[in-house]
């Protein structure tokens, strides 16, 4: 069916469907979420085990190791870290891309449930969670308020202001950074205890005994019946000091004899700090899906509304990832405009005419409009993917038009009425642009089965782009001929003859038809020389960018007091606080920055630091993020002890490389050994290791005939010590109970008395008769060692070495570090594991080797189809290899990396290199077959009536990137090889395809007519 005939003839369904199109567009693009890249983060659960004061060691063995061996056998699993600190284990559980996540956290929660009585049985019950935010942390927000106490003011944060972020659509968790949590504090005291044969464990099971409110079943009592509970709590902690603790000989003794009681805060084990001032803030992620845009602003308004509720609260914006969503939301969609805008001034400087200048730009709204609406369906937002897809294809939009509108106006100069010569034109052209639409759209195919992060940027890019060129086909085939019949002028006008240039361009037309196999020897040398350029490109995964922020880390030795770690933040920011761009420095001590990635991330510590170090925008500066990055380090190089890194939220940005295995002692040589070697690579920044240096310990060591004489367990030794340094675990500790919550009461030594060792040894312990005995009648107390942190991946040991880039390319870097000698030599049963960028750069090249092949033959097949020619489309594809040099010559002369985006770019020319030749080799097809012309005549006829449109497209293709290759706006590291990539082979594709498809077209007839030649007279004979 002629639909382009149809249109003409009945052109009122053609507009009603692009309104529909046009409506369901609109409604789409009010739905989609914008955020700054696709949510590209794999599935995840974590697994949690609490047991407080257990070593790391200790719970590798009894817990983390039980625990991965039951998960190891689900299906679809990437990767399985764990995490073992002191008095936990965390287990994150990272699936495939495609797995569902409420399937996954049902399987993960029933593999621990198998496990579970294998566990120690004073573990906390393990919690299991689905990671159901992305991106890391949105914003983060300082709290301050004259009329609270710290403890209250964290309070309000916990309360009311979680109540009402959660209240704002779209945000996923909100975390407290700073701040106190109120605890009533029974602090005994050593001598008291010792003189009264009590343990602080029997002290701590009385109040918890007794402080409790329970029911007490249900009786009937006059006419009616009531509730019986029992309650036993106090109302202060003023009231608990009067409470009764019973003595082993029968009496009783108030708290206050035994302990100092106050109303307190439990043991700090974090601190904010905003340029030197201690805060309580909170930091906000977003879930799934959401509008990073629309979520930074429903928070903002639900700030106002708090400080308008509470008018002695003041809530500061301290970090906020928004601007740059906004920035690079806005920098795409006014790239989009310029894009459109240069396209469209290509077509009316070359047809000079304002009714077919229109018509062409009219494909532009109505190609992207209704792409939105498939987006929506799609569940993509408008992110700097898709949004460069669509900026990309505008120049690809209004080709399908220009070449349209291009054969209706020269059909008007041959002296036909504008209805016949636009029927009479789509009719001859149809072919042509239904091939170079589909073998477009055709080139994505293959993304959507591309695995991992790679294939999720390909697959919304190619998905957006596709859809939005299958639009312009719809506009190209129903609504331009239509307009065209309707609105342009007859030209009574003969046909022009060729120019000079025309002339002189068919002359070498001429040249390269009689020396055909030479030039194709030609093509071939050239495309050969660029992929000898290509090798000299460095590759990269994402092209590194200037975010206008920094997140430091600063690790002290194993060991550290919070207040050490305090002093160490404070003296690195008064190093760096007279350097002109620092405008803010937000510390996070003890506690953990959401980079989006737990890996990234990692595990709260008292002896941790993670500064963020705001530079402000790019362009308010002259020295670059990188370069301020550097005089930092070299300034803080004067603190002591004191491990630094940068951490990277971004992709791209740093390199990981893992060893493996269960030996530990031959693991950390390894890294030892690893650690030396990469510090002999140039140009890397600073040189990290998760190898854990050994903490200080004291080691409680039972003599088990003793304590078998006097009836003590280890058991009971190890309580004991945990409940009089620690307290008990928090589930069964006495509660205050309060109006709106619980405040726990924690029993356990006076702080000061934990560090003399002669009070440790007096310290009572249950025995079988059920008297106390001092501990050192028992067990001896001796120092030691162990490790402070354990990192498994996999089921092994592993230790991970993180080495910043700085602007170094990934792939030059990898190459590097494969050829140390440490890393060729390892002992036996340690391993490298993929990991991290790294393992992301392998995943991306080889994806993209089998995306472009898949990529080549779904394109040679949709060809074949169209053309029901086995040799055409070969002769079409050859225009692919013509693209290469000019794609890579120019990302060479500019130094743009091979990185994701430029291979984005270069799976995208397979489809626009071979619009040129799919133009030629239709129309002399057309004149072979319908207008009997010769090889020879039917190629330059081809060439001559071609060669404008082809020229048009490519010209307008370019000045719609153009924009995009100068870099302007947010973002361009990013978007820059892509255009960079298409432009430089476009180019070079243009120019050679006009002279070498001919020649390709006339050689393989010419072998085609040789064989057949031959079959022919084999089949006589």
């Amino acid at each position: 069916m002629n639909f382009s005939a149809w249109s003409i003839n009945r052109p009122l369904p053609a507009i009603l469907v692009f309104i529909l199109l046009g409506i369901v567009g609109l409604v789409g693009f009010q739905q989609l979420a914008v955020s700054r890249f696709p949510d590209i983060a794999f599935p995840g659960i974590t697994v949690t085990v609490v047991q407080p004061s257990a070593t790391p060691a200790q719970l590798e063995t009894e817990v983390a190791r039980k625990i991965e061996d039951s998960i190891a056998t689900l299906p679809g699993i990437k990767n399985l870290v764990s995490t073992v600190v002191e008095g936990s284990s965390t287990t994150f559980v990272e699936f495939r891309i495609g797995k569902d996540l409420n399937e996954a956290l049902d399987e993960v929660r029933d593999a621990v449930t198998r496990v579970r009585t294998d566990l120690p049985q004073d573990v906390e019950e393990p919690i299991v969670a689905k990671i159901d935010v992305v991106g890391g942390t949105l914003v983060t927000y300082a709290v301050a308020s004259d009329a609270m106490a710290e403890d209250e003011l964290s309070w309000f944060v916990d309360n009311d202001v979680t109540k009402a972020m959660f209240g704002v659509p779209g945000v996923g968790q909100v975390t407290r950074a700073g701040g106190i949590d109120r605890e009533v504090q029974v602090d005994l005291r050593p001598g008291v205890l010792q003189a009264y044969g009590l343990t602080a464990g029997q002290v701590s099971q009385q109040l918890a005994a007794s402080q409790l409110e329970r029911s007490g079943g249900r009786a009937t009592w006059g006419s009616g019946e009531q509730a019986i509970r029992a309650v036993g709590t106090v109302a202060s902690a003023q009231d608990l000091r009067a409470f009764p603790i019973r003595l082993p000989d029968g009496r009783q003794v108030p708290l206050s004899a035994l302990a100092e009681v106050t109303d307190g805060h439990e043991e700090r084990r974090q601190v904010a700090l905003l340029d030197g001032k201690p805060v309580v803030a909170f930091a906000i992620t977003r879930t799934r899906g959401s509008s990073e845009i629309d979520v930074g602003a429903g928070v903002e308004e639900a700030v106002r509304e708090l400080e308008a509720q509470h008018p002695g609260v003041k809530i500061t914006p301290v970090f906020s990832a928004v601007q740059e969503v906004q920035a690079s939301y806005k920098s795409s969609m006014t790239m989009l405009w310029e894009g459109s805008l240069l396209a469209v001034v290509v077509v009316w400087f070359f047809l000079r005419d304002w009714r077919a200048t229109w018509i062409s730009a009219v494909a532009l709204p109505l190609s992207i409009i209704p792409t939105f609406g498939v987006m929506w369906l799609f569940g993509f937002s408008l992110n700097m993917i898709t949004l460069l897809a669509l900026a990309v294809v505008v120049g690809i939009l209004v080709d399908d038009a220009i070449v349209e509108v291009e054969n209706i106006d020269r059909h008007l100069g041959m002296g036909k009425p504008p209805k016949q010569a636009a029927t009479d034109a789509a009719d001859e052209i149809g072919l042509a642009v239904i091939a170079t639409s589909a073998t477009l759209a055709a080139v994505f195919v293959p993304v959507a089965f591309m695995p991992g992060v790679a294939g999720k940027f390909f697959l919304e890019f190619g998905w957006t782009a596709a859809t939005a060129v299958l639009f312009s086909l719809m506009v190209a085939r129903l609504l331009t001929p239509m307009m065209a019949a309707y609105q342009l002028k007859p030209k009574p006008h003969p046909e022009e003859k060729d120019g000079r240039l025309m002339r002189w361009y068919l002359g070498w037309v001429e040249w390269a038809l009689a020396h055909r196999f030479l030039t194709l020897l030609a093509a071939f040398l050239m495309f050969v020389g660029s992929l000898g350029i290509a090798y000299m490109i460095p590759a990269t995964f994402i092209p590194g960018s200037d975010l206008g922020r920094s997140n430091l880390s600063l690790e002290l030795p194993p060991g550290a007091r919070l207040d050490q770690t305090v002093a160490v933040a404070e003296r690195a920011r008064k190093l760096i606080a007279d350097i002109p761009e620092l405008k803010q420095a937000y510390a996070t001590v003890g506690g953990v920055v959401d980079f989006g990635d737990p890996n990234v991330s990692g595990i709260a510590d008292v002896r941790k630091v993670v500064m963020v170090l705001d530079w402000g925008l790019a362009d308010g500066r002259e020295r670059s993020q990188k370069e301020l990055e550097r005089e930092v380090r070299e300034r803080l190089r004067v603190i002591p002890g004191v491990r630094q890194r940068y951490i990277s939220s971004e992709p791209g940005e740093q390199m990981q490389v893992v060893l493996a295995g269960n030996d530990p002692k031959a693991l950390y040589a390894a890294a030892q050994s690893l650690d030396r070697d990469l510090r002999t690579i140039q140009g890397l920044g600073t040189i990290s290791s998760t190898a854990s240096l050994l903490r200080p310990e004291l080691v409680i060591v039972p003599d088990a005939r003793r304590a078998a004489d006097l009836g003590v367990s280890t058991v009971d030794i190890a309580e004991a010590a945990r409940i009089a340094t620690s307290g008990d675990y928090r589930q069964r500790l006495a509660k205050l109970n309060l109006a709106d919550r619980q405040v726990p009461i924690r029993v356990r030594m006076a702080e000061e008395s934990l560090s003399d060792e002669a009070l440790l040894s007096l310290m009572r312990v249950p025995s079988a008769n059920g008297g106390t005995v001092p501990l050192s009648a028992v067990a001896s107390i001796r120092t030691g060692s162990g490790p402070s942190v354990i990192n498994r991946l996999g089921r092994e040991r592993q230790i991970t070495f993180t080495a910043e880039l700085s602007g170094r390319p990934l792939g030059d870097v990898m190459q590097e570090v494969n050829e140390l000698p440490t890393l060729k030599n390892l002992p036996p049963g340690v391993r490298t594991q993929p990991f991290g960028d790294a393992e992301i750069f392998v995943e991306l090249f080889v994806g993209f080797a089998l995306a472009m092949a898949a990529g080549l033959f779904c394109v040679y097949a949709v060809l074949l189809l169209l053309f029901n020619h086995a040799s055409h489309p070969l002769i079409i594809l050859m225009a692919v290899p013509l693209s290469a040099g000019g794609a890579f010559g120019l990302m060479f002369l500019t130094g743009t990396l091979l990185s994701l985006p430029a291979l984005i770019g270069l799976l995208m020319l397979i489809g626009i290199a071979t619009k040129n030749s799919i133009l030629l080799v239709d129309y002399a097809v057309i004149a072979e077959d319908e207008k009997g012309m010769n090889m020879h005549d039917a190629l330059v006829d081809a060439c001559r009536k071609r060669a404008r449109p082809v020229i048009m497209t490519s010209i307008a293709m370019s000045a719609g990137m153009l924009p995009i290759a100068l870099g302007f706006g947010a973002d361009a590291a990013f978007r820059q090889p892509m255009a960079v990539a298409v432009i430089g082979g476009l180019i070079t594709s243009t120019v050679l395809s006009l002279v070498v498809i001919p020649a390709a077209f006339a050689a393989m007839e010419d072998i085609t007519r040789r064989f057949t030649r031959r079959g022919t007279a084999a089949s006589t004979a």
